[in-house]
């Protein structure tokens, strides 16, 4: 990995697994993408598309409810399930609106993207929500200080440090506003991969870490529609294989980060299917 110094997300690229993994992808999103219903219904794909990656996130994070009960619910409020599935859906609706500023300044848009997840965004019942969640206000929207804990229901690996939490951002922050050559999987893996790993927030890391992951897949042109989900395709291969895959990031072995950028990437293509099929039920006039 130290043949690329200046480009060290590019040298993940030559980890087992990764080329064939990138390449799959690849040839996955462009087969959706040239399904005819998209040529005249796109939106409606995105739509939808949103709605199952943000059931598919919630569930992740224990609140695994089916996709009509999220479909027709209005109040999100209820209880620490629901309070899940809102910022989950929030966060859905949010990601398209940052991707101009993801590129220039990572570390703001993280920081809109946990106020958003807890409801003190300017969005009506914001307060609540946040209180209801267990969040500090003080502490939303800012990465967590010595003394403070985490309520992270799927992740119970070892905590870093605060002080080690603002180097590694930093670092994660100047790679991506450098830019380079790496493919979009590999970038979007490793953020998620991160963020999940330092938990910088005292809540909904694992939202904000899934959401960053879908930021990434958009704005580097890999999925500019937003119809590829991979939070559909991590809910569907299961909290435990997620989990393992997880461990194989922190163990930070070549085989283990392959494996954990070849899991996204099988996400990605399982996100990929529920959007086929989407458009499969719009050509036949079943939704």
């Amino acid at each position: 990995m130290s043949t690329h110094a200046s480009d060290p997300l590019a040298a993940l690229g030559s980890l087992p697994g990764v080329a064939d993994a990138v390449d799959s992808v690849r040839k996955a999103v462009d087969r959706v993408y040239g399904h005819r219903v998209m040529r005249r219904r796109s939106n409606e794909i995105s739509s939808e598309a949103a709605l199952r990656g943000a059931r598919g996130s919630a569930a992740l994070s224990g609140a695994d409810w089916a996709l009509e009960e999220v479909r027709r619910r209005t109040d999100f409020s209820a209880d620490a399930e629901a309070r899940t599935v809102g910022a989950a859906l929030r966060l859905g609706a949010e990601a398209g609106q940052l991707l101009s500023i993801w590129r220039q300044s990572p570390m703001r848009v993280l920081a809109r993207l946990h106020l958003v997840a807890s409801g003190d965004a300017g969005i009506p019942g914001g307060s609540a929500a946040a209180a209801g969640s267990g969040t500090v206000g003080d502490s939303v929207g800012r990465p967590r200080l010595d003394g403070e804990t985490v309520d992270e229901p799927l992740v119970d690996a070892p905590l870093p440090s605060p002080s080690e939490v603002a180097g590694r951002l930093d670092g994660l922050a100047e790679l991506i506003v450098a830019g380079g050559e790496a493919p979009a999987l590999v970038t979007a893996a490793i953020v998620h991969g991160e963020l999940l790993a330092l938990r910088p927030f005292t809540s909904y890391n694992g939202l904000v870490a899934r959401a960053a992951e879908r930021i990434v897949l958009i704005g580097s042109g890999l999925d500019p529609k937003a119809i590829c989900p991979a939070e559909v395709g991590h809910a569907e291969q299961g909290s435990a294989a997620y989990l393992a895959a997880f461990e194989g990031y922190l163990s930070g072995t070549p085989e283990g980060v392959g494996g954990w950028i070849a899991h996204c990437g099988r996400s990605v293509e399982l996100g990929v299917r529920e959007s086929t099929a989407v458009c499969e039920a719009l050509q036949r006039g079943a939704a």
